[in-house]
Formats: structure tokens, C-alpha cells, sequence
């Protein structure tokens, strides 16, 4: 799956991916062979960083 590039639509698929199918950011990088540190720097570059308390970027 290539993931969306507007940043507010990539928030939606990853965090709902997390909330429905990973158990973490690391699970969910790995399983779709995604750079952990570009995701997290894209979002980001939106405002938004993730929470491993709540599994979620916000």
C-alpha cells in the first residue's frame, strides 16, 4: 500500500492502522517496509509526533 503524501490524510491512515492492526510504530514500519525516522519527520513537519503511551501521532 503507498501511503498518502498530504500530511493530514497519512495521519488518518497510519493512526487508524495502529489503532486497528499494530501494536506499535516499530510493528507497523516494519510490517509495511516503511522508514520509521522519514514517517515520523513527515508528520512531523505537520505538527504531529507520536505518543507510544497511546499508540497514536497526535
Amino acid at each position: 500500500m503507498e501511503l498518502p503524501k498530504d500530511p493530514f490524510m497519512l495521519l488518518s491512515v497510519v493512526n487508524t492502522k495502529l489503532r486497528d492492526c499494530y501494536a506499535d510504530l516499530d510493528a507497523l514500519c516494519e510490517d509495511m517496509g516503511i522508514d520509521r525516522a522519514a514517517l515520523e519527520r513527515q508528520l512531523a513537519a505537520a505538527g504531529f509526533e507520536y505518543m507510544p503511551e497511546i499508540n497514536q501521532f497526535r
